[in-house]
């Protein structure tokens, strides 16, 4: 078995405990709380390997948390906003029971999924970031196209692109699925595969209801770990 098939190293643990890579304090950098100082809960372990990956140091390793103290260490650094990313945080069964425990907590919690786990269980107070994955990433073939009946308008759903045939193949599923009449539509491009201008350009001419972003947290940290 190749590493780009290989699943998760997680071995699911019978206690109430998470394999964690990181907690820490940061801006959110993407989607609709961008801006937003967020808690990000880094979990281990991810099934996918997206050729622009830019936390494979999350793959493997880590250490375990009980969801006690996960919630102790996000109620430590003092703000509301919380997210729970990876990795593929849905990898880990009790992910599940994270997301419920900090909306519970009255949090407000965003999940950073790359929608090739099933979706439905997760609490519905948790809004879903659901990114699809172009045939640029190396693994459209792992979307889970029945996630997408399910967003709500709480949700929203990514695109990364890495150049012109990845932005027709959005342009099309965004149509096909009616993506931005559920929920809002991001399109981002890969980082030094595909010119924010560019693809700016390219939805103001096609006019699509779908909000551009760029990552904040790359334009002010770059790619370095724990920001």
């Amino acid at each position: 078995m190749n590493d780009a098939a290989r699943p998760s190293e997680i071995v699911q643990s019978p206690l109430e405990r998470l394999k964690i890579t990181e907690i820490f304090l940061s801006l959110q950098g993407e989607a609709n709380a961008v801006g937003w100082p967020t808690v990000f809960v880094r979990l281990t372990g991810c099934p996918l390997r997206c050729q622009y990956c830019d936390t494979a140091y999350a793959f493997h390793g880590g250490q375990w948390w009980e969801i006690d103290d996960i919630l102790a260490e996000v109620a430590r650094q003092g703000v509301r906003h919380v997210c729970v990313t990876g990795g593929e945080p849905l990898s880990q069964k009790r992910c599940l029971l994270l997301l419920r425990r900090l909306c519970d907590a009255g949090y407000d919690v965003s999940l950073e999924t790359s929608g090739a786990i099933d979706i439905a269980d997760v609490d519905p107070r948790v809004s879903r970031v659901v990114d699809l994955k172009t045939p640029g990433s190396g693994e459209v073939a792992r979307n889970r196209l029945e996630n997408l009946p399910l967003l709500t308008a709480r949700d929203q759903v990514k695109f990364v692109l890495c150049g012109r045939a990845d932005y027709e193949w959005a342009r099309g599923m965004v149509a096909e699925h009616r993506l931005a009449e559920r929920c809002d539509v991001l399109f981002s491009p890969s980082k030094s595969e595909l010119s924010p201008r560019e693809l700016a350009d390219w939805i103001v001419e096609d006019r699509l209801p779908v909000r551009f972003q760029m990552q904040l947290h790359k334009l002010l940290w770059n790619d370095e770990p724990g920001r």
